[in-house]
This record gives structure tokens, sequence and C-alpha cells, in this order.
């Protein structure tokens, strides 16, 4: 009888939990569906079904969909960030910093492919579900060391004045989300044919490094 009963499940724990834990099968699902259609497009039965499990088991680990998003912004969406830029703080040496954060995320673009898409949709958009639950638990002095590097460079004259520090994020986000997100639309265009993932980094680095290696020369005195 003591058998049995050690083999009897948790009071209230659903039974579709052996194999790869079911709540990270969840937190799978949900992200896939919300970089395919957006949070506000993706329903609880659709993550479930997304995941092979019941609706109840999603209620079961995450009670409510606010909890669900709360938990993809702290434990997908804030990892992947600060893994992409803490390494930012060990160098005050621009060009390299930002050449390995544009090689970082791409890496976790292929860790991640949802990534991309996602962003797009959830924290650049407006009304983005995603947005204010991640902007609450950002670690902003990785930005801030960043803007601060930029800074110091154009006040030794090794960067061009002209460029505004603040806005390098949005710059590096530019140059390496956006075209991957909308890579299967410019892929169809005949002029991007071609076109690939390693392209899209390259061109990213040439373009920052060039930016951020010299200030711009004066013209001589005519």
């Amino acid at each position: 009888m003591s058998a049995v009963r050690s083999r009897r499940r948790g009071i209230g724990r659903p039974r579709q939990s052996t194999g790869i834990d079911a709540r990270e099968r969840l937190l799978d699902a949900a992200l896939v569906l919300f970089a395919e259609h957006g949070a506000a497009g993706t329903t609880i039965a659709g993550i479930a079904a997304k995941a092979g499990v019941t609706a109840a088991m999603v209620h079961y680990y995450f009670r409510d969909r606010d909890h669900l998003l709360d938990a993809i912004a702290a434990e997908r969406l804030l990892k992947t960030v600060s893994a992409v830029w803490a390494p930012v703080l060990e160098t005050d040496d621009l060009v390299p910093m930002v050449r390995g954060l544009v090689q970082r995320i791409l890496q976790a673009t292929e860790v991640n492919p949802w990534l991309p898409s996602l962003w797009l949709r959830e924290i650049v958009s407006e009304g983005g579900q995603l947005r204010d639950r991640l902007l609450k638990i950002l670690p902003f002095e990785f930005v801030r060391h960043l803007v601060g590097t930029v800074a110091s460079a154009q006040r030794r004259g090794t960067v061009d004045p002209r460029l505004e520090p603040r806005l390098m994020l949005l710059t590096v986000i530019g140059l390496t989300l956006l075209p991957l997100a909308t890579i299967r639309l410019w892929q169809v265009v005949p002029i991007f044919e071609g076109v690939t993932r390693a392209d899209v980094a390259r061109h990213a680095e040439a373009l920052l490094a060039s930016a951020l290696s010299a200030a711009p020369r004066r013209a001589p005195p005519s």
C-alpha cells in the first residue's frame, strides 16, 4: 500500500509532467507563438496545444496569463538580454565592445530563433504586452556603460562628435534584430537574393566599427 502511495502524484499536480519539464515546454511554446502572432494574438489554449499539454497545465504552473508573461520576461528575455549585454562591462575599448555585442546578438538569435520577431512585436511595437514587464527589470548599467564609453571617446576626439551616444542601443538593434526579423520579406526581393545572416553580421560590424574608430578629418584650410 505504501509503495502505491509513493507513486501517487502530489495533490493538484497534473499528470502530464513526465519527460522534459512541462513548465519549460510551455515557456518555449509561448515564445514561438508570441513571435509568430504576438502575445495579444495567442491564447492559453494555443500555448498548451503547442507544448502538447492541457490548458490546465498552464494554469497549474503560471496561475494566469499575467504570471506567464511575467515568467517569460524574467526567465527568458532578461536572461537572453543579460547574456548578450553583460560582457560590455568588461572593456572600455569601444570597437571590440561593439563588435562583440553584434556577434553575441547574432549568436543569441541562432539559439533563440524567435528573438528578432518577438523583439519587434512585443518590445519595439506600441502595445506589446512584454514591453513594460521587461523594461522594469532590465539592467540598464550595460547600456549606460556603452553610452559612457562613446561619450568618453568623443571627448578624446577619437569618435565623431556628431554621433549621439544615447542612440547607440537603437543603432545596434536596428542593424541586427530588424533585418533578421524581416529576413523572410527581403529575401523574396530579387535585389536581396543570397543575403545571409553572416552578411547581416559583417555589415553591422563594419558600419559600427567605421563610425566609432576615428573622428572625421577636418578639411585643410583653403
